[in-house]
């Protein structure tokens, strides 16, 4: 039996649908109904049979708690963390700690009482340091805890240490660190959103630069290191380094839209995102821009997958594939 956290977000929609289509026995963690709608839509994008997703023995649980989460381990060898909280709002931190860092100690410490055989953790290139000469960040690249590191960094960069401690304790653990991910689904939720802007006629872009990753991508690199032999090791999962101006230009094109046209400078999002903290603090509503999003809007980071490519091997699809295939399936929904 295979486990599957985080079965309700992106990643792990994409891979359910590939361990499914295997003939896989998977057990998926959900906490409300209406997520796995979700799930469905990614399903579609696939194909037209419904009965796949009746496959899924879906089980209701929280990683964050103890008690609804020790039957999820019955019978399980293997086990797909995907679950985390996404965010680089600031009051988002304590929530982030909660999932991110205590409920992976959760899955570690259930792991280990259960014997499993090997994890899998989706971890993030926001917890790979970065390059001291500018040059190409790869897995050896420490993450520093001196630096201005987002709550998102901080937490996911905690997650990796729990998932380590699992390896020192007797179960295997391979993690991969995906840059921005790009799928089907998910439409207003993280870097799916983008789509959904670049449709809409979104006028504005930045110049930062960063690496890129198709969903199935991630997906198939996960399921192909669970079955291999590698283990103890992490993986940079990155398609193309590319500034966010190339990849709305990319949107606008395949959906076409008009190109952004308005260029945006880092003083003049450094001015927004405290215009926007300020609103929140009064409205009590989320900010349109954090600090650290506005930070990594316009840094300058490009990533490496040699190390992946070289062990299993695998190659990655272009990045121009990728959103020519979303654009698709967002106008064809």
């Amino acid at each position: 039996m295979i486990l599957v956290t985080g079965g309700t977000g992106l990643v792990g929609a994409h891979l359910l649908y590939h361990l499914i289509k295997n003939d896989e026995k998977v057990r998926a963690i959900y906490r409300t109904k209406e997520k796995i709608k979700k799930v469905k839509e990614v399903f579609s994008f696939y194909t037209d049979d419904d009965s796949l997703i009746s496959k899924i023995e879906w089980f209701k649980a929280d990683v964050t708690e103890v008690p609804s989460m020790i039957p999820a381990f019955v019978g399980v060898k293997k086990v797909y963390h995907c679950a985390a909280l996404i965010s680089f709002n600031p009051k988002d931190y304590r929530e982030m700690r909660k999932i991110n860092i205590h409920g992976t100690a959760i899955i570690v410490n259930l792991a280990i009482d259960a014997k499993i055989d090997k994890i899998c953790f989706v971890g993030s290139i926001a917890s790979v340091g970065d390059s001291l000469k500018g040059g190409l960040i790869t897995e050896e690249n420490e993450w520093n805890k001196e630096n201005d590191n987002s709550g998102y960094s901080i937490t996911k960069f905690g997650a990796e240490m729990e998932i380590w401690r699992a390896s020192q304790e007797g179960v295997d653990v391979v993690i991969v660190n995906p840059g921005v991910i790009l799928g089907s689904g998910f439409w207003q939720q993280g870097s799916s959103k983008l789509f959904s802007q670049i449709y809409k006629g979104f006028k504005y872009y930045t110049e930062g630069i960063t690496g890129f990753v198709g969903v199935k991508d991630v997906v198939e690199v996960m399921v192909k290191l669970m079955n291999s032999n590698i283990k103890n090791e992490r993986f940079i999962l990155v398609s193309e380094n590319k500034s966010f101006k190339e990849i709305f230009y990319m949107m606008a094109t395949f959906f076409g839209k008009k190109m952004p046209s308005k260029k945006i400078k880092p003083w003049q999002t450094n001015i927004f995102w405290r215009i926007s903290w300020l609103i929140s603090l009064l409205t009590k509503k989320a900010p349109l821009l954090s600090k650290y999003s506005a930070k990594s809007a316009h840094s300058v980071s490009r990533y490496s997958s040699e190390k992946i490519e070289n062990m299993l091997p695998f190659q990655f699809e272009k990045i121009e594939e990728v959103i020519k295939r979303v654009c698709k399936n967002f106008t064809s929904f």
